[in-house]
């Protein structure tokens, strides 16, 4: 165990995250150690959005490659915290070093779509080849569109959640509560994962028999704590904290509060507390919380909304309903286009702003069942 702990702590400093299944870097130690034959093939090693880039620039040389920080930063072997490639550990995955993409810079171009690209896609050749941006990861994106500033940490209540901020110093959390990412304009992402989000709200909704909008409404119709009935959310297990086989529970069911609104109230409850473990973890690490921005499908439910500073413990605001990641990616075309001089203006809309005073006995009883 004391060993355990010390890897991680290494891989922490050496790349600002724990590696887990869904790094590249733990992929490759797959490959390597279950099909060798396909490793000794491989030439390079690229994520998707890269080989996309590559194959729109005509897709010839591997050295020819390109991602970005964001990306780069998910993969296990480059330090957000250095800007640089990690060799020796693409080489512990791999047993040998693959070719792996050059790191572009904040609006640095990737190339221009080449003829091939525009021919296999809905774009056209006209008196210029169109320019090909860095790109960014998902969250990174989100973050840009959303204009994201000191102070200010991002819920995403998807299928799954994602709790992130940026920050102007590199995270480095030895317990792989936080992924230590680079954002996509110079700074950092720390980023929580949960894998259990809005899933709960619709699997609760169905056990039921209504809808998200029913559940909304039964949900508000129950007192803060649903009367002692808490559901620790894990449907999928989880991953913060990291308890791949769990699955969902009820903790405190009686006969008194074995009511359909006190289900829905313990749905709500349960989810949000787990996200607000990663909200104290950002916490934990140093970086200030002063308001929370809600995104995401989840965050349509007016329970959800009405609930979260509550269990949050800040005030939460929910920006207009759109597709951020489109408009960071927006942003950054933009970006590209007056070749990096300065990021456009971007006013981000806030429709509705909710304060609450903080029902810490919510959190503190979910707390007590999840590490019971």
């Amino acid at each position: 165990m004391r060993a355990t702990r010390r890897g991680a702590a290494e891989w922490a400093d050496a790349v600002g995250s724990v590696p887990v299944v869904s790094f590249t870097v733990t992929k490759l130690r797959w490959l390597a150690e279950h099909e060798p034959a396909a490793m000794a093939r491989t030439a390079a090693v690229c994520l998707p959005h890269d080989w996309l880039m590559w194959q729109l620039a005509g897709g010839s040389d591997l050295d020819r490659l390109r991602t970005d920080r964001s990306d780069a930063s998910g993969t296990g072997y480059w330090s957000p915290a250095l800007g640089t490639y990690r060799p020796d550990l693409l080489r512990r995955a791999c047993g040998r070093e693959p070719a792996v993409p050059c790191v572009l810079g904040l609006a640095e171009p990737a190339g221009e779509v080449a003829a091939a690209g525009l021919a296999a896609g809905p774009l056209r050749p006209g008196p210029a080849a169109p320019r090909l941006g860095p790109g960014a990861g998902d969250n990174a994106a989100a973050a840009l569109g959303l204009g994201v500033q000191a102070g200010d940490v991002v819920v995403s209540v998807g299928t799954s959640g994602t709790v992130f901020a940026v920050s102007a110093t590199p995270t480095a959390d030895a317990t792989g509560t936080i992924a230590g990412f680079a954002d996509a304009t110079g700074r950092f992402l720390p980023l929580v994962c949960t894998l259990n989000a809005a899933r709960v709200l619709e699997a609760v909704a169905a056990i039921l028999g209504t809808d998200l909008d029913g559940l909304s409404q039964l949900a508000l119709s129950a007192r803060p704590g649903a009367d002692g009935l808490v559901m620790l959310p894990y449907l999928e297990g989880e991953r913060t904290p990291n308890r791949p086989d769990a699955t969902g529970a009820l903790h405190g069911l009686t006969g008194r509060n074995a009511l359909p609104e006190n289900l829905a109230r313990a749905a709500v409850e349960g989810m949000l507390c787990g996200l607000a473990d990663g909200l104290d973890a950002i916490r934990a690490a140093g970086i200030g919380v002063q308001r929370v921005l809600l995104i995401g499908g989840g965050a349509r439910s007016e329970a959800v909304r009405r609930i979260a500073p509550t269990v949050f413990g800040v005030p939460v605001e929910v920006p207009q309903a759109a597709e951020y990641v489109a408009d960071g990616a927006a942003m950054q075309a933009a970006w590209l286009l007056v070749d990096g001089e300065a990021p456009p203006d971007w006013t981000l809309t806030v429709t509705r702003r909710y304060e609450s005073d903080p029902e810490s006995a919510v959190h503190d009883r979910y707390a007590a069942v999840r590490d019971a």
